[in-house]
């Protein structure tokens, strides 16, 4: 399985409405690219005060990385991908992506 975990720093003023609609698009897209089993979106809830700035994020889980290699080129992804880009401080520079293997 692999865990696709992604942070964001959205641009100051990004409403929770708008938020709500970039998760959804992406949690939108289990339905038509297989092989992915889980997603889960929201902002950060951690008391340790390490989030340098990525304070919201969302977590997918795949079958296995001929799953998400397959998300990745996906043409709705890359669509929903920009689409929240465009929502992000300083566009992809406030994106952290990071994959593990479980």
């Amino acid at each position: 399985m692999i865990r696709h975990c992604v942070f964001v720093k959205f641009k100051a003023g990004v409403s929770d409405a708008d938020k709500r609609g970039i998760y959804q698009k992406l949690d939108d897209l289990r339905s038509v690219i297989p092989g992915i089993r889980d997603a889960s979106f929201g902002p950060n809830v951690s008391p340790e005060g390490l989030t340098q700035g990525f304070n919201d994020g969302f977590v997918m889980d795949f079958d296995d990385v001929a799953a998400r290699d397959f998300y990745l080129e996906h043409p709705d992804h890359r669509e929903a991908g920009s689409n929240m880009v465009s929502y992000v401080e300083g566009g992809s520079d406030g994106v952290l992506v990071f994959d593990i293997e479980t």
